[in-house]
């Protein structure tokens, strides 16, 4: 099993790239301002190696992530061929973080 972070700005940002074909286990994004006082929208796309980033492979839009807290994403499993990407995007930059934990099928 493995693990990635990374944060997410307020532009399309590739936040998690499979190398090799990859079970998505779960997914997290927290809100970290501190103190919290402001709320970001999520948007996610799930991109296949080689697409471009449209809405047909938009999964998130704009959902509120109110600050301080997490949402989390864990109820379906997502398999990723090499070189599939997750691209996620804020409303706002600094605010939203994104952990990954995936496993190779």
């Amino acid at each position: 099993m493995a693990i990635n972070s990374a944060n997410i700005n307020n532009s399309n940002t590739t936040v998690y790239t499979s190398s090799g074909n990859n079970a998505v286990t779960c997914m997290w994004v927290c809100n970290v301002d501190n103190p919290p006082v402001s709320s970001a929208d999520l948007t996610l796309h799930f991109v296949k190696q080689g697409d471009p980033i449209t809405n047909t492979n938009m999964v998130v839009n704009a959902l509120p992530v109110p600050p301080g807290e997490t949402v989390v994403f864990d109820a379906e499993k997502i398999i990723m061929d090499n070189g599939d990407r997750i691209v996620a995007s804020a409303s706002a930059a600094g605010l939203l973080t994104f952990t990954i934990s995936t496993i190779q099928v």
